[in-house]
Parts: C-alpha cells; sequence; structure tokens
C-alpha cells in the first residue's frame, strides 16, 4: 500500500539482517490494519550502532527492534529500561520519544504467551524447570517461567562458568530459584521437570541440536525450542517421537512483537492463524 509524508516509520537493526522475519510480520499487520506506515529491515555494522541508533531517532523514527548483535548495546545506551530489559542486560526494542530512548525486552512476554498457546501454564505453578543455555533467549526465558510460577529452573550450559554469570545476575531479580549445572548433570534432574525450554541456537538452519536425551523426561513434560528456522528442530522432531508436547519457536516470534507494533504503531494487532501460515510459508521458501 502507498505511504504519504506522515507515514509512522520502524524497522529492525542487525548484522545481517537479510535473514529477519520481522519485516514480513510487521508488514502483514501494517496491511491488515491499513495503516499509513512502514517498517524496514536495516543492515548496521556493530561499529555504527550508536550512530545509526541516534540518526534514526532525528529521522523521524518511532523506534526500531533490535536484534543480534546489538541486543546489550541497545540496553547501554538507552535512559532508560523496562523492568524484562533490566533483568536481561539486553534489550529487543528501542523507542524514540521527547525524553530519550527507552529500552524494552519483549522476549519473556512473547515466550509467555507462545506458552499459554500450547499448553496448560497453570500446571507450572509450584514446578521445577529447565533451560539448556546461558545467553539472551535464556535470561529471557527465565524472567517468564517465574512469572508463570515455576519455583525452581536448572539452567545447563556447556560453559557452566556464563551459567553462573547468569544466575548471579537474575537470581536477584526474580523469584524462581536458579540452579546451575553442567549437561552432564541432566540425567539427574531431567525427571523432575514439566518444562523443557532449549535456548541455544543448536538446531539453527538445519545445523545439529544439542543431542541430550529426552528418556529421562516425564510424560506430561512440554518441550520448547526458541529456534523457529526450522519450525521442527531436529529436538522437537525426537520430542514428538516421545509423544511429547511441544512448542516451536515461531509463537514466541509472533507474540514478542505485538508490543512493538502497539509501540510503534498505536494499533495492539492479533496473532492469527493467517499471520502463522504466511511466516510458515516465507520459512519453507527460504525468504
Amino acid at each position: 500500500m502507498n505511504i504519504t509524508g506522515a507515514a509512522k516509520l520502524a524497522g529492525v537493526v542487525g548484522w545481517p539482517i537479510s535473514h529477519s522475519l520481522s519485516p514480513r510480520l510487521h508488514g502483514y499487520w501494517i496491511r491488515e490494519y491499513s495503516l499509513d506506515a512502514a517498517y524496514v529491515p536495516l543492515a548496521i555494522r556493530k561499529e555504527d550502532f550508536a550512530k545509526a541508533v541516534n540518526g534514526l531517532r532525528l529521522a523521524g523514527f518511532k523506534g526500531v527492534n533490535v536484534t543480534i548483535p546489538h541486543k546489550e548495546a541497545a540496553f547501554a545506551l538507552a535512559d532508560r529500561c523496562d523492568h524484562a530489559a533490566e533483568i536481561a542486560g539486553a534489550a529487543n526494542l528501542l523507542l524514540f520519544g521527547e525524553n530519550g530512548i527507552e529500552a524494552r525486552n519483549t522476549d519473556p512476554a512473547g515466550l509467555s504467551a507462545s506458552l499459554r498457546e500450547g499448553m496448560e501454564t497453570n500446571n507450572l505453578k509450584g514446578r521445577n524447570a529447565a533451560i539448556w543455555g546461558a545467553g539472551g533467549m535464556a535470561r529471557a526465558a527465565c524472567c517468564a517461567l517465574s512469572d508463570l510460577g515455576v519455583s525452581e529452573i536448572y539452567i545447563l550450559n556447556r560453559n557452566v562458568g556464563r551459567a553462573r554469570s547468569l544466575a548471579a545476575s537474575v537470581a536477584p531479580k526474580i523469584k524462581a530459584r536458579l540452579v546451575v549445572m553442567g549437561f552432564d548433570d541432566w540425567a539427574s534432574v531431567g525427571k523432575d521437570v514439566g518444562l523443557l525450554v532449549h535456548a541455544t541456537s543448536a538446531g539453527m538452519n538445519a545445523t545439529p541440536s544439542l543431542d541430550l536425551p529426552l528418556d529421562v523426561l516425564p510424560k506430561d513434560v512440554t518441550v520448547v525450542d526458541g529456534v523457529y528456522s526450522p519450525l521442527e528442530t531436529g529436538l522437537l522432531a525426537r520430542a514428538r517421537a516421545r509423544g511429547l508436547n511441544t512448542v516451536d519457536g515461531l509463537g514466541m516470534l509472533m507474540h514478542q512483537a505485538v508490543q512493538a507494533f502497539a509501540a510503534f504503531y498505536g494499533v495492539v494487532p492479533e496473532v492469527t492463524a493467517a499471520l502463522r501460515s504466511m511466516l510458515e510459508e516465507a520459512l519453507e521458501h527460504g525468504r
């Protein structure tokens, strides 16, 4: 659709950015709600990030989504932040206003909404959960799972020192108790969890998934993979083969975008089956 000189402008910043589904996602909603608006992909090198953000703000952009490798830099340059960004030490959303730059992290809300679609989240209250990984997604998952009532979260990572660093920064800010472990400890704790969240990049773009055993998991567990390309990672395929409930990463991607779209354009969009179908087709054809 055509835009005018009064169009509301926003975009997504990353390096590289050609793989991002965000322009398709936000573009779908812009068309759906017939908005005078645009959402553009912006390939910005790491060393140019701060200058580019300032330029976009001066150019009248409402804000930008932020992806790899800029999330920590986005948090650092903001004048203020929301609770989720504070917990993560990273932001996936920057909003430009008269009082400066606000950093937000919408990943915890996106994960929570995706879980509510894919399982009965009331069953998580008072139970334990496990997270494989200790990066940004793991931090978002800690926040989301604590808010959903999980009592104890096992954080397992190949680099145990990195997991300890995550726990030290996140634990004082959430209610759930964090327990740090290495992957070698998985067999001893897997039997006690009601939810497993895979929060590494393993399995993305046909790379091998983590091969930790799933036979230790109880039958009522839900297995979540933050990876959405491909939709069925090796981990999710193994979980489904065992009859376990699974949640792929596309739901989190769609739901985390809702808050950003509302902040940019003043409309709270709906996550629908038609939107998911469009994104699945884009993933299938690699575009």
